[in-house]
């Protein structure tokens, strides 16, 4: 097999599934979006492809070879899968507090409570 191949495998093999998952980050919630909101989600997916890859490129360097090449690739499919799902949740929750921060008027335009 090809030494780039058999390096990116594990991204390979996830791709159609890390594509699935961040078209679903991009797309829900629908709204508000905004170019504020575009940056963010731009760099959450970027941010998390590159986690992806780094965790493949760290497990295949660090797998023991005593368990043969397929352990390598087992264990480059859990990590790049794990450092992906760990950036998106991190970018989910975070979102989710930005954008209802956003969203909530500022405490002076509230109106005052008669009794």
């Amino acid at each position: 097999m090809n030494a780039h191949v058999e390096l990116n495998l594990a991204m390979i093999l996830f791709l159609p599934w890390f594509l699935i998952l961040g078209a679903l980050f991009w797309i829900y919630p629908r709204g508000p979006r905004g170019a504020f909101r575009n940056v963010f989600d731009i760099a959450s997916l970027g941010l998390a492809t590159l986690a992806g890859v780094w965790g493949t490129w760290w497990s295949m360097e660090n797998a023991d070879p005593g368990y043969g090449n397929l352990w390598r690739q087992i264990l480059a499919s859990t990590i790049s899968y794990g450092m992906f799902l760990a950036v998106m949740c991190v970018a989910i929750a975070l979102r989710h507090v930005l954008l209802r921060r956003r969203a909530a008027p500022p405490s002076s335009a509230l109106p005052e409570a008669t009794p």
